[in-house]
């Protein structure tokens, strides 16, 4: 199953959220949210998914380590965009992609597999950020044998 709830404690951030954009509609601000909160929320929800033990921030492109060991990099969106990557000396061997659509409270995995299988749609080296489409990332995802995956504990 690919589609899940959001853990209620983040539920309740987003309606609050959501409860601010409505007061304030008439004057179109968005309250996205976005950016370090959403990776946040994406690393402690896979932690929860998935039974990650999550790692201190160290930039090395690595968010933690799953069950088995196996060292897992999270990307999280909730605005419709596909993963950023920047380049890092260690890549995690897993990947998992969170999308999350706040206004219904839910959220997709939209990839499950090695890391490298995500990036060949990458070039092989670049400067700064580089993203997939939400397109490539689906392609990946179909790439990954189900015995790749990471499997749920919950």
């Amino acid at each position: 199953m690919r589609v899940f709830d959001l853990p209620p404690v983040i539920t309740d951030l987003v309606v609050a959220r959501n409860r601010l954009r409505d007061h304030y509609l008439s004057a179109a601000l968005d309250f996205t949210l976005d950016g370090n909160l959403i990776g946040d929320i994406g690393e402690a929800v896979a932690a929860e998914l998935f039974g990650l033990k999550l790692s201190p921030r160290n930039g090395t492109g690595i968010d933690g380590y799953a069950p088995d060991g196996r060292t897992v990099q999270v990307k999280a969106t909730g605005t419709n965009r596909g993963p950023a990557f920047r380049m890092v000396d260690t890549r995690a061997s897993h990947l998992l992609f969170l999308e999350f659509n706040l206004d219904e409270l839910k959220g997709e995995i939209i990839f499950n597999g090695p890391e490298e299988v995500a990036i060949r749609f990458l070039p092989a080296s670049w400067v700064g950020q580089r993203s997939l489409t939400k397109r490539q990332i689906r392609q990946a995802d179909m790439l990954v044998p189900e015995d790749q995956r990471l499997p749920r504990i919950r």
